[in-house]
């Protein structure tokens, strides 16, 4: 009995003794930066959802349609019909394909690459180092046209560089008779047209970034016998380079786009020497009624953007690092 009850005894100080239980396991640095991580996604979830429903989906959708006989007109229209890679096919075939890429290539190029990046650093140092009336003359005509709807800014543009428009008019007060600049020279004036109306928005990138430079590390350079155009390029550029590559990603991609302008002024002519991407995919798809044509050429659209978005986000990340 004795021998019974001290086993007994035992038993239940051996199962109220916690002491002898392993420790419960603290949660690890990695588990803590997960949840702490899914706890800050939460909010997003309507944003993605949205996200999803407007961007992702559409893009899907036409990502479909590019491989299928879609069409504004005739029994396409009513039910297409998957045809494969056919419209690819078709527009590597096209003799308009290839020149419709030169041509946006050097649309983006000159215009945003070019154009747009250096007018806009060259307008921020100006009103960096000049006076109100200064900054009020570029805040008018730069920010001005900035903040025009494209349709009003293609339609100045266009009158500006027509035969008989204000360019020609001002050669015209110096005796110089000036060409037809829309069928003699498409590329160039949609390519100025287009620098004229976004170089603000470089502009203020780089009026920003300029602000950011310590001028004690300026005024060193100034002393040690540095000029101003070593200052430039040996001190501010490196400086604010993240700044011109985040600038670079978002005007380049938003030139790849632009179709009201050169529809305005031009309409991808004469013939098709300023016929982009753009304007080739809405000719193709609602002047010729082949939709799904078209949606592919919008597809290498996208593709292209996305190899300039690609190349972008690498060289920031490497900036970082």
């Amino acid at each position: 009995m004795t021998s019974t009850l001290g086993a007994v005894s035992a038993g239940a100080g051996g199962r109220g003794d916690t002491s002898s239980r392993p420790p419960r396991p603290e949660p690890t640095a990695r588990s803590r930066k997960t949840r702490r991580a899914i706890a800050r996604s939460i909010p997003l979830v309507p944003a993605i959802g949205l996200l999803v429903v407007f961007l992702v989906g559409p893009i899907l959708s036409s990502f479909y349609g590019s491989f299928t006989n879609s069409s504004l007109t005739g029994a396409a229209a009513a039910s297409s019909e998957w045809v494969g890679f056919k419209n690819y096919l078709d527009l590597f075939a096209s003799p308009d394909f290839p020149v419709a890429v030169v041509l946006t290539l050097v649309f983006v190029i000159g215009s945003a690459v070019i154009g747009q990046n250096i007018v806009g650093m060259i307008l921020a140092l100006l009103m960096r180092s000049g006076g109100r009336v200064v900054g009020a003359i570029v805040s008018t005509f730069v920010v001005g046209a900035w903040v025009l709807p494209e349709i009003v800014a293609a339609f100045a543009s266009y009158a500006f560089f027509s035969s008989k428009g204000t360019l020609n008019a001002i050669l015209g007060m110096f005796g110089i008779a000036g060409p037809a600049w829309l069928f003699a020279f498409p590329m160039l004036a949609v390519i100025l047209a287009n620098t004229w109306r976004g170089a603000a928005f470089s502009m203020l990138v780089y009026s920003a970034a300029l602000q950011e430079v310590p001028p004690e590390i300026t005024e060193a350079a100034e002393v040690d016998g540095a000029n101003g155009v070593k200052r430039f390029f040996l001190i501010t550029l490196p400086m604010i380079r993240r700044s011109i590559s985040t600038n670079m990603m978002l005007i380049t991609l938003q030139t790849l786009s632009v179709f009201t302008l050169i529809y305005v002024m031009t309409g991808g002519g004469p013939g098709n020497k300023s016929m982009t991407l753009p304007v080739l995919a809405y000719q193709e798809a609602f002047k010729f009624s082949e939709l799904g044509y078209g949606t592919a050429i919008a597809t290498i659209l996208l593709l292209v953007g996305a190899i300039f978005a690609f190349v972008y986000v690498r060289a920031l990340k490497s900036e970082v690092d």
